[in-house]
C-alpha cells in the first residue's frame, strides 16, 4: 500500500467511525466495521484505485459488515431493539460512493476524541483506543509503536470499548459545564502519544517518527476543529517546535545527541517557524495554560542561533510560572536546568534535592541523569560518575543506556 493511501485512511477512518456511531450506536461493533473497511481499502485500492468519493466507499462497506453482524446478532438473540435499527438492506452489489448522501458530511472527530479519552477508561486504554479509533492504526502498528504485546493492546482494546457499552456513554459532546475537562484529557491523551514517539521509553530507538507524526495529524484535526482554544493551540506548537529537533536528535550511529550538542542547522526551519507563529497568537488572545508556556519555552530555545546563545533567564522565569500552575515533579526537574544554568550547579542540586522524596519521580532515572550534570558542573567527578551509572541501569532505553554510559566513562580517574 502506498504512503499516500495510508495516510489518507488515516484521515478518514474518524470521519467513518463517526458517522456510524452517530446513526447506530453499537460503537465496538462500528469500530470493528470501520476495521474491516480500512483493510478491504488496503487491498483494494492499490490494484482498483482509489474512489472518487473515498469516504462515502469506506461508509458503505463498513456499514454492510456492521449490518451483517447486526442482523446475525439479532437473528440468534432476537433483540428488538437491534432489529429496528436496521432500515439499510444489505446488498452484495459493489459499494456506491453515492451512498455517502443519505449520512451527510458532518465530522465527528472531535465527539469521536471525547469518547475515547471517556474518564470511565484508564490512561493505556484511552490511549490504545484513540490510535485505534481516530488514528486508524492497527492493533499491530500499536503494539509495535508502545513495545508490548500485540495481544496486550487487543486486550485493551476491548475492556475500552466494553467500558463504553457498559456505561452507556453517549455519541454526543458532553455537557457544556464539562466540556473543559474532557477536553484537557483529550490533550493529555495526545501529550503522550507525542511524548512517547520523541523520546521512546523502552528498547533499541532514541524515537518513533510515525508516533509523533500521529500525534501531530491529531492535534492539527483538533485545531482546525476548536481554533479558538489556546491550550490546544499551545499543545500543537509545542509539539512542532519539539519535532523541529528531531533530524538532530540522533547522530549518523543512532547514538542520542543532547540538545546543546545538536547541529542546529539541521533543525526544520518551517516547523520552527510555524510553531513560533502558533504560539506567539495563542499567547497574545487566550488565557495562558501549562501546553502554552512549554511551547514557549521551546520557542526560545528554537530561536536561539546556539546553544551559549539561548535566553536562559527568560525559560528560567516561564518555567516559575510553570511551576506555579502545575504541581508536576518533571517540570520540577526541568527548571533545575535554567536554575543551573542562570544561578549555578548548586542552586540546582538544592532544587533536585526537594524531589528526592516525590515518589512520582525519586526513582526515575531522569532525576539521577540531572544530578550527575550538576555535579559534574560543579566538578565533583566521581559523585557525577556514580549519578549516571545509576542513571543508565534505570532507564530501559537503550539508546539513553549508551549516552548515560557513555557521560560516567567520560569521568573515570586517570
Amino acid at each position: 500500500m502506498s504512503e499516500r493511501i495510508e495516510v489518507r485512511l488515516r484521515e478518514l477512518a474518524p470521519r467513518v467511525l463517526g458517522a456510524l456511531v452517530r446513526r447506530y450506536g453499537h460503537f465496538d461493533a462500528c469500530e470493528d466495521a470501520v476495521q474491516e473497511a480500512l483493510l478491504a481499502a488496503t487491498t483494494q485500492w492499490p490494484q482498483s484505485g482509489r474512489p472518487d468519493n473515498e469516504r462515502g466507499w469506506l461508509i458503505t462497506v463498513a456499514s454492510r459488515r456492521l449490518t451483517d453482524q447486526l442482523r446475525s446478532e439479532s437473528a440468534r438473540r432476537r433483540r428488538e431493539d437491534v432489529d429496528a435499527a436496521m432500515d439499510v438492506p444489505f446488498t452484495s452489489r459493489a459499494p456506491d460512493p453515492a451512498d455517502d448522501a443519505r449520512w451527510g458530511d458532518r465530522d465527528d472527530t472531535l465527539t469521536l476524541l471525547f469518547l475515547c479519552c471517556h474518564p470511565i477508561l484508564s490512561a493505556p486504554s484511552q490511549l490504545a483506543l484513540t490510535l485505534r479509533a481516530v488514528g486508524g492504526l492497527t492493533t499491530a502498528e500499536i503494539a509495535a509503536a508502545f513495545l508490548v504485546p500485540e495481544t496486550t493492546v487487543g486486550q485493551r482494546i476491548s475492556r475500552a470499548k466494553q467500558s463504553i457499552r457498559a456505561a452507556s456513554a453517549p455519541f454526543a459532546l458532553p455537557p457544556e459545564d464539562e466540556r473543559e475537562e474532557r477536553l484537557r484529557v483529550v490533550l493529555h491523551v495526545l501529550y503522550l502519544i507525542f511524548n512517547e514517539g520523541y523520546a521512546t521509553s523502552s528498547g533499541p530507538h532514541v524515537q518513533r517518527a510515525d508516533l509523533t507524526a500521529e500525534a501531530i495529524r491529531l492535534a492539527r484535526q483538533l485545531h482546525r476543529l476548536v481554533p479558538g482554544h489556546g491550550e490546544v493551540a499551545g499543545l500543537l506548537a509545542l509539539m512542532l517546535l519539539t519535532d523541529a529537533h528531531r533530524p538532530a536528535r540522533t547522530g549518523p550511529d543512532g547514538a542520542l545527541v543532547p540538545l546543546a550538542e545538536q547541529n542546529r542547522a539541521l533543525w526544520d526551519a518551517g516547523l520552527t517557524a510555524e510553531g513560533v507563529a502558533l504560539i506567539t497568537k495563542s499567547l497574545a488572545e487566550t488565557p495562558v495554560g501549562p501546553y502554552q508556556l512549554q511551547a514557549a519555552i521551546a520557542a526560545v530555545h528554537n530561536e536561539a542561533a546556539s546553544a551559549e546563545e539561548t535566553d536562559w533567564p527568560q525559560i528560567l522565569a516561564l518555567y516559575d510560572l510553570l511551576e506555579r500552575i502545575t504541581a508536576n515533579p518533571m517540570v520540577a526537574l526541568n527548571r533545575a536546568v535554567a536554575v543551573a544554568e542562570v544561578h549555578g550547579p548548586a542552586a540546582a542540586l538544592d532544587v533536585i534535592a526537594r524531589l528526592e522524596g516525590d515518589e512520582r519521580i525519586s526513582t526515575h532515572h531522569r532525576l539521577d541523569a540531572a544530578r550527575g550534570h550538576f555535579l559534574e558542573m560543579a566538578g565533583d567527578r566521581p559523585a557525577a560518575r556514580d549519578a549516571f551509572r545509576r542513571a543508565a541501569r534505570r532507564t530501559t532505553s537503550i539508546p539513553e543506556q549508551g549516552y548515560l554510559e557513555g557521560r560516567a566513562a567520560r569521568l573515570r580517574p586517570g
